[in-house]
């Protein structure tokens, strides 16, 4: 089904935005220090839903490309980040984690030959800075590990959603099943880990039962389907730039639901990051269409040789687009 572009940028967007969520969730429904534990609900149960709705295994070199995607989005990304969450002051983690649109363009122009350009240098520092501006208010000495953790979380996902970019999907196979073969994957990476390092799961009552069930489905499984998506569609570039939305959907939430105020300051951030977040999405002009697999694309590519040009529409898998 067609679908303009500014839809798919929205319906991409609401990711990030259900991610902004997870701190107050987390805080006002979930047990207390169970980290890995709720990493590991997140993403099995929501792998699992995935797989049985799209009924489709990977094949051949598929089974290994899951499992890096899996653990570069999911298995590692999630016990960085709460590492980096609990040993960082304030929002430090966040800051640091808004720097992921400048190693995504740094990644893209390696691996899917992406030139950056200044001013999306430019959107990327300004995206970072307007995120400062909201989430850091703790003073505190920094925590070497609890930054390294964060780093190494923030070029995770960076790598492993320029790497999504680059492999596409197999022929025949939509991003549903993709969705779900990393959400698995990552998750049977956690579950080891969870169970060595906090032990047996904690009682759950129903407040728990009832935010472990959102993040699973509309925190994770629909929120994930949406991300890769849109990755499919849209540059690695324009994807990561609506990263910011996560923090400042946080913010949001903590001043309407939990009574946190916001300052001038972080309002002036909040406008910043928001122009930036929508800076990053804007481009050369193209059609939007459906991800081409590799066995479409070679079959398109001859063609668009003799007439001299090849078709804006069609996404090189293992390229990327020219610029």
């Amino acid at each position: 089904m067609a679908i303009s572009r500014p839809a798919l940028i929205t319906l991409t967007a609401l990711a990030p935005v259900s991610w902004g969520t997870t701190y107050a969730v987390t805080t006002e429904f979930l047990p207390a220090d169970r980290p890995l534990f709720t990493g590991l609900m997140r993403a099995l149960p929501a792998g699992l839903l995935l797989l049985a709705l799209a009924r489709v295994l990977p094949r051949g070199a598929w089974w290994w490309k899951s499992v890096v995607l899996g653990a570069l989005n999911i298995g590692a990304f999630f016990p960085l980040l709460f590492l980096a969450a609990y040993r960082l002051p304030g929002g430090m983690a966040a800051v640091v984690g808004s720097v992921g649109p400048l190693f995504v363009v740094g990644l893209a122009a390696l691996l899917l030959g992406q030139r950056p350009t200044p001013r999306t240098l430019l959107t990327g520092i300004a995206a970072a800075f307007g995120v400062s501006l909201v989430v850091l208010q703790a003073a505190g000495a920094l925590d070497l590990p609890g930054v390294l953790a964060a780093l190494a979380s923030t070029a995770s996902m960076s790598t492993g959603t320029v790497l999504t970019k680059r492999w596409g999907r197999p022929e025949g196979v939509g991003p549903l099943a993709l969705t779900g073969w990393q959400l698995t994957a990552g998750g049977l990476l956690i579950a080891p880990l969870a169970f060595l390092v906090e032990g047996a799961p904690p009682a759950l009552d129903g407040r728990a039962v009832g935010g472990y069930l959102y993040l699973a489905v509309a925190n994770t499984a629909i929120a994930y389907w949406l991300w890769f998506r849109g990755i499919g569609r849209l540059t690695a570039t324009q994807v990561t730039f609506l990263g910011p939305l996560s923090p400042l959907t946080a913010a949001v939430v903590g001043w309407a639901a939990l009574g946190q105020a916001l300052t001038p300051v972080q309002l002036a951030g909040m406008v910043l990051a928001f122009g930036a977040t929508v800076a990053g999405q804007i481009g050369p002009r193209r059609k939007v269409a459906a991800p081409r697999t590799l066995a479409v694309d070679r079959a398109v590519r001859p063609s668009a040789s003799r007439r001299g040009g090849r078709p804006e529409a069609y996404v090189s898998v293992g390229r990327g687009p020219r610029r």
